[in-house]
């Protein structure tokens, strides 16, 4: 089940591809919302071969076509080289997608300094690595859009993910950089980044967890097919940034105008609101330095609470996406203003 989209303006040829972290999760979903949608030619690449394999067959069996390509997106040449893979079997690169990722649920004082550098080395350095790259293949043309798969917590980070919101923060820093230097440079070439909700997707049963309990998703929980909608859109339709669900967009403005509220309501919650009831396997293997084993595709396990709808997207694809963000504003602000009123203790009357 995909949620509806408006259709990609028409090719005179299938859109040439490049997709990291291609073989689950969110970049799976995109991947096939591509083949489905423009049977498009995609480079996929990620670490394990097996899993690549598997979506590259996914892909032809959508009308698309693909190429397996494993390669750790923090090793920059090796990267590199597959980007070349793609260009000579497939063309020139019309859209660059990053989108993989890695992360571990602990407080920060438990993190090591190597944790740390890994998940910035993934989910930072490869998006810069994937950006040099796809520019380097688009500027002589003046051609192509490159998609950052962002998230709200770019700009609200919550607690027992540091490494991961603070790579997500750069990832908005350096690329609106990049996006002025385009600019000057008059180029046509977009760079856009699509923020996202809590998604149902196997990073939950593969992330280095030091927490007592399974971790999950900050609820509401979206199905992987709804980011890969709007990222599919984004593509198409390049702006500076899409906020995909409502979460997204309640963070970010709630971001915006009570940071410190923030921080001390998710002092409270933070811990809570990232794990199950039931209690972690200690044993259980991660996939922070190595492909974790396993059937994993887009869904994780949060099937039964996950959802495939998102009125906001769909109202960003029709053109009413103002309209919802400035009410979203308004409620925010009128619930942190009555909260705040409400905390005021009033002075006994002067007699």
């Amino acid at each position: 089940m995909n949620p509806t989209a408006h259709p990609p303006p028409p090719h005179t040829k299938p859109p040439v591809i490049v997709v990291t972290g291609a073989s689950a999760g969110v970049g799976r979903a995109v991947v096939r919302r591509f083949a489905e949608l423009d049977r498009a030619r995609i480079g996929l690449v990620a670490r394990g071969r097996s899993r690549l394999e598997e979506t590259a067959e996914e892909v032809r069996a959508l009308g698309g076509e693909a190429l397996p390509l494993p390669a750790d997106v923090a090793d920059f040449n090796a990267l590199d080289q597959a980007a070349e893979h793609v260009v000579n079997a497939f063309g020139p690169i019309d859209i660059w997608i990053n989108c993989a990722m890695a992360t571990i649920l602990a407080p920060f004082k438990e993190i090591t300094p190597e944790e740390f550098r890994r998940v910035t080395e993934v989910t930072y350095l490869g998006f810069v690595h994937g950006t040099m790259i796809a520019l380097k293949h688009m500027l002589p043309r003046d051609s192509g859009t490159i998609v950052q798969v962002g998230s709200a917590l770019a700009y609200r980070s919550i607690p027992l993910q540091s490494p991961y919101c603070g790579a997500k923060h750069a990832i908005v820093g350096f690329t609106d950089s990049i996006r002025s230097e385009l600019l000057h440079d008059r180029s046509r070439v977009k760079i856009c980044v699509a923020h996202l909700p809590a998604v149902n997707t196997p990073q939950f049963e593969w992330a280095r967890n030091r927490l007592p309990n399974r971790p999950q998703p900050v609820p509401p929980i979206f199905q992987p097919e709804v980011p890969a909608a709007g990222i599919h859109y984004l593509a198409h339709h390049p702006r500076r940034e899409l906020w995909i669900g409502r979460s997204s967009i309640k963070a970010i403005l709630a971001q915006k105008i009570a940071p410190g509220l923030l921080d001390r309501y998710l002092a409270a919650t933070g811990y809570s609101s990232q794990q199950t009831d039931e209690p972690e396997n200690p044993a259980r293997p991660d996939n922070l330095f190595e492909p974790a084993p396993g059937a994993f595709a887009a869904h994780g396990r949060f099937d039964e609470r996950a959802s495939y709808r998102a009125p906001v997207l769909f109202a960003t694809e029709h053109k009413l996406a103002a309209g919802l963000l400035a009410l979203g504003a308004g409620t925010i602000a009128f619930a942190l203003a009555r909260r705040n009123h409400s905390g005021v203790r009033r002075r006994p009357a002067s007699r």
